[in-house]
């Protein structure tokens, strides 16, 4: 009995794992909700229209800076969005809380917020944001969107490495459970480095939460991770936790 608990246990931790990760990997997809609920960051502009009214254009309206079509494309200077939240595979936008449309998929998408957000914005106000933020993190698009791209593969690898570890080890063999443990190392090691690099650089882009546009204004841009990254996470803790019972049951066969 001590086996069938080990490999039991080994194979639940692994499942929950590999459901987590495919939740992961659906984020932003589309608008529909399990999709629209998760996201590896998010970058909320409800605010910046106000900072930038009150702090740079004082005496005119900041008048054709967002849009309230949530169905116009994006990227063509149709206006800013008041949400954006970014996936593995495109990410999306939206005019209020439900309300938004997504871009193209694309496998490795880069996570590019600066540009995500300037390509929506008409000619005049993308120059006063790369007065603000050419210099910063969040506008550095080339590092954001590289360190991204590395991060996706190390999922997407550990991803499969999951996979491969759950329908090894649920036969009775010693060398399946062998395949089993290496599999399960493997996939927590991809899934931590690309936890930790998407970790990493959405922390970096959380300065520009209190970044000044002008003296005592705010930019009124506010970055936060997308449960994603928590996911991602959580699926590491579980393929961490699935390696003990996979190897004894590899060493003891039993």
């Amino acid at each position: 009995m001590k086996g069938e608990y080990c490999v039991g246990s080994a194979s639940f931790l692994s499942f929950v794992a590999l459901m987590l990760l495919i939740f992961v990997h659906v984020g932003q997809i589309n608008t529909s909700t399990v999709p629209y609920g998760i996201a590896m960051a998010k970058v909320n502009m409800s605010g910046f229209g106000q900072a930038l009214s009150t702090g740079v254009v004082k005496f005119d309206p900041v008048l054709g800076l967002y849009t309230n079509n949530y169905t116009s494309p994006l990227g063509e200077q149709n206006g800013l969005r008041q949400f954006y939240q970014f996936g593995l595979y495109s990410y999306c936008a939206f005019v209020n809380s439900s309300a938004g449309t997504c871009t193209n998929h694309t496998v490795a998408d880069r996570f590019e917020p600066y540009i995500a957000i300037t390509s929506d914005m008409l000619q005049n106000y993308t120059q006063y944001s790369f007065g603000f933020f050419g210099d910063t993190t969040f506008g550095n698009s080339d590092y954001l969107g590289n360190n991204a791209v590395v991060a996706y593969y190390f999922i997407l690898l550990g991803t499969i490495f999951a996979t491969i570890a759950l329908l090894t080890g649920v036969a009775r063999r010693a060398i399946l459970f062998f395949i089993s443990t290496a599999m399960s190392i493997m996939a927590a090691l991809f899934i931590l480095i690309g936890a930790a690099i998407w970790t990493s650089i959405v922390k970096k882009c959380e300065s520009v939460n209190t970044q000044d546009i002008a003296s005592g204004v705010l930019s009124g841009i506010v970055v936060s991770y997308g449960n994603g990254i928590y996911l991602t996470w959580a699926a590491f803790a579980c393929l961490a936790a699935s390696i003990a019972p996979y190897m004894i049951s590899c060493c003891t066969f039993r």
